[in-house]
């Protein structure tokens, strides 16, 4: 009698084809988890870690509202997938302050009233957050004055930094207050860097040169 044994192939995937163990460092905590490969990074904040401050939005990495810092790098983290991340340091807008107190923009943006809904606010900061240490480490932007000085911190005007949030969203409308904020904190003594990290290597500042240190 013939055998009626699917083939190989059809028998569906073997063990831990579909789900990888990882750890991410969020926030100065390692967390380790075994996630399916399709779970995006936000969904793991969320949904496995219970950091429900980085919202979901568009889910299409248009609205900004799920950016987060992923090795002291801006992202969305509804575009990457979270077993791709395995080593990497994430910071939240949960890991924004400290036992100090609020970070110098979560006090801007307070003093400023530059949020109504809040809805956007997470990604809002995390995103001036990684954009205060870019300006500083002289990354430069679309409206940057050409020649800058290779590596020179880059000054924010108020059209730098409208110009480097514009991929974060704000639906009620609070741009003025926003770009007022930060113009604030950049002027804040206090505000701590954040420093930028190669992946899976732990925190190696990355100069705008391209020197590790």
């Amino acid at each position: 009698m013939e055998s009626t044994a699917p083939p190989p192939d059809a028998a569906g995937p073997p063990p831990g084809a579909t789900r990888s163990t990882v750890t991410l460092h969020v926030n100065g905590v390692p967390h380790r988890l075994t996630l399916d490969h399709r779970t995006t990074a936000l969904d793991a904040l969320r949904n496995h870690l219970g950091l429900t401050g980085t919202k979901k939005g568009c889910d299409h990495g248009q609205c900004g509202a799920c950016t987060v810092l992923v090795d002291g790098w801006r992202a969305n983290s509804c575009l990457l997938l979270a077993v791709t991340l395995d080593g990497s340091a994430l910071t939240t807008v949960e890991g924004l302050a400290d036992a100090e107190g609020l970070h110098p923009l979560q006090v801007a943006f307070v003093e400023r009233d530059a949020f109504q809904c809040g809805y956007c606010t997470p990604g809002q900061l995390c995103s001036a957050a990684g954009m205060l240490q870019e300006a500083a480490d002289g990354h430069p932007s679309h409206v940057t004055p050409d020649p800058a000085p290779p590596g020179a911190p880059v000054e924010l005007t108020a059209e730098e930094i409208r110009e480097r949030m514009s991929g974060n969203l704000c639906r009620c409308g609070a741009y003025p207050r926003i770009v007022e904020a930060i113009g604030d904190a950049t002027a804040h003594p206090a505000a701590p860097p954040v420093p930028h990290t190669v992946h899976g290597l732990g925190a190696v500042s990355v100069h705008a040169a391209g020197e590790a240190s």
